[in-house]
């Protein structure tokens, strides 16, 4: 479903949370787990409201060799460019200050953890979600997609934890290489060509131009080529681990 197709309802929903998450009192809980970079659950107060909601400050960032830092902006790149395509794959995310600087503030989904890209492909009710998960990676050049970063939850799939997104190098590293060599289907097509229209729009402001660049070419890539594209034999197609 298109984002200008989705129900009023589900529309007002998401600009309140956008709201909170933008504009209310952020108290941290604690330290995720098993983050490479810091990353903490926090809860988001407001107007007598409250979210939990993945606070990952700029400063928590551990320095890589192949990425600049700022991996925060992409996150919030990656729920901008899920938007502009009106696929609603990743949770609201925003940009702002928070109690260790500014960082990235994404809305915490209520998912089912025990599930993860490897469990979800054994249905094939997920695959046509799976695909769009994919094809979303292909445009974001996402070189990290473990299958723990595909989440089931509050009656959809998510994709979650996109900072390693939007080099303008091909980077792409992810497990979801079951659907290659299938023709893309058309309706994403069209999502697709309205985004090389919109571009840059809100990205303006989260990458540099290099990477909004390589953001056009693989969208004109996918059009003229409309495939799943086969993993390369001899590159590093896989992340580590790989859940």
């Amino acid at each position: 479903m298109r984002q200008d197709q989705r129900p009023q309802a589900a529309l007002n929903e998401g600009t309140d949370r956008l709201r909170l998450l933008g504009e209310g009192e952020v108290a941290l809980k604690g330290r995720m787990p098993w983050s490479t970079n810091q990353t903490f659950l926090v809860a988001v107060a407001g107007d007598g409201q409250e979210m939990l909601a993945v606070y990952k400050p700029g400063r928590g960032e551990r320095p890589l060799w192949d990425f600049p830092g700022g991996l925060y902006r992409r996150e919030v790149a990656a729920w901008a460019l899920s938007e502009l395509l009106g696929w609603g794959i990743v949770p609201e995310t925003v940009l702002r200050d928070g109690p260790l600087g500014e960082g990235s503030l994404q809305r915490f989904v209520d998912a089912d953890f025990s599930q993860h890209y490897f469990t979800l492909f054994e249905d094939g009710a997920n695959h046509d979600a799976l695909r769009r998960i994919c094809l979303f990676d292909l445009l974001a050049n996402n070189t990290d997609r473990k299958g723990g970063h595909c989440l089931v939850g509050e009656g959809q799939l998510w994709g979650i934890d996109n900072g390693l997104c939007f080099h303008p190098e091909p980077k792409v590293r992810t497990v979801i290489w079951e659907f290659a060599g299938e023709a893309v289907p058309a309706p994403w097509l069209g999502d697709v060509e309205r985004l090389v229209r919109a571009l840059p729009g809100p990205l303006a402001g989260l990458l540099d131009s290099s990477e909004l660049a390589g953001l056009r070419h693989r969208a004109e890539a996918v059009l003229d080529h409309p495939s799943f594209p086969e993993p390369d034999p001899v590159g590093h197609c896989y992340p580590w681990p790989l859940v």
